[in-house]
């Protein structure tokens, strides 16, 4: 019976043992605080090519893998339309050429017209001239007098109307002259948006089109970027991106590499947020490169924000209410600092002789 009741006291004070509450203390420590963030991998400049204008995609000229320079052809569309364009512009200009210099051309006709209209005038007025001078003097008929002055008269209008007529003609002719050119111009820019071409040396990692299918605007027919460097995309959620600036160091994971992290800064940050994920779009580029990357690698990142030596922290879950902690004494409002994902810096309200209760304890 005795040691029936010694069995029973010792149950009830391991009993209270146990169910005494136990408690840690603040601790000076290192601490940095993060931003998580996902990434997407992508190469610099990447862009996505469209045509200028519609058709049949006729052959594709490269292939993904290929190396691509500036200015070379990448896909060839099909229309019959801009060649008989151009060839229409072509003889519009030969035209207009043949009008202005060509032989026998208009000017060189009025030309001709002027000279014997000029002679014709010249002729008038030595005719006028002497019949005016016998007039003066009393000799001839006052009607004599008046034909040789209507015909030098004119003569002269008909000279006059000849010369206008030619600087009238060369304006048009030069005018009709300019827009053939640049109708022959403008057709030929035309025939050749429909060789599209890269805009710069990089490489192509996609081919959406095959031949013969039909080409829009609206159509992306590949993929081009560089050839060997990389930008990192970090989708930063709404709340944290006020915490983010360029320049920062950024921790990350890629699947493909498993637990080896890489080193990087943030370079860019773009102002406008994603309202599909509620996100901000930022990017940042590597200290030191994977040997080998791929376009749309996938990973995670840590942005560290700050960074203190010595915080005074506890754990996350000993914080009631992001202000309160819990003590023996009760509750005690505490004023935060920075964060980690399992801790957090205490500014003022307790110090590291405070005991802290865990809640719900």
């Amino acid at each position: 019976m005795k040691a029936y009741q010694v069995c029973i006291i010792f149950f009830l004070l391991l009993l209270s043992c146990t169910r005494q509450k136990t408690g840690v203390y603040p601790d000076t420590t290192p601490l940095t605080e993060s931003v998580y963030a996902s990434v997407t991998i992508q190469p610099d400049s990447l862009y996505e090519v469209y045509a200028a204008v519609a058709g049949i995609l006729q052959q594709n000229l490269v292939s993904e893998g290929d190396t691509v320079s500036k200015g070379q052809p990448l896909f060839q569309i099909v229309n019959n339309t801009p060649l008989l364009q151009v060839e229409n512009a072509k003889l519009n200009l030969e035209l207009a050429q043949k009008n202005l210099s060509g032989e026998d051309n208009m000017l060189d006709e009025l030309k001709s017209q002027i000279r014997t209209a000029r002679l014709q005038y010249y002729n008038d007025s030595v005719n006028f001239e002497r019949q005016r001078r016998l007039w003066e003097q009393g000799i001839g008929s006052k009607n004599t007098f008046d034909q040789k002055k209507l015909a030098y008269e004119l003569s002269g209008n008909q000279l006059s109307l000849l010369q206008q007529q030619y600087h009238r003609t060369e304006r048009e002719l030069l005018t009709s002259l300019q827009k053939a050119e640049n109708n022959y111009a403008t057709s030929r820019i035309s025939k050749d948006e429909f060789t599209v071409t890269s805009r710069i040396n990089g490489k192509v990692y996609a081919v959406h089109k095959e031949p013969g299918e039909l080409i829009t605007q609206q159509h992306s027919l590949g993929n081009i970027g560089s050839m060997n460097t990389f930008i990192i995309e970090l989708m930063v959620d709404e709340k944290d991106i006020v915490r983010v600036l360029p320049g920062q160091e950024v921790v990350i994971a890629l699947d493909a590499y498993g637990k080896e992290t890489f080193h990087a800064k943030i370079t860019r940050i773009l102002p406008e947020k994603n309202e599909r994920n509620q996100s901000f779009l930022v990017e940042a580029e590597f200290n030191n490169p994977p040997q080998r990357l791929y376009a749309g690698l996938a990973g995670e990142a840590n942005i560290i924000t700050a960074h203190k030596n010595n915080a005074l922290t506890i754990p996350s879950a000993y914080l009631v209410n992001d202000t309160l902690v819990r003590t023996k004494d009760g509750l005690i409002r505490v004023e935060t600092g920075m964060r980690s994902l399992d801790k957090v810096e205490i500014l003022s309200g307790i110090d590291e002789n405070t005991e802290l209760l865990k809640p719900g304890t």
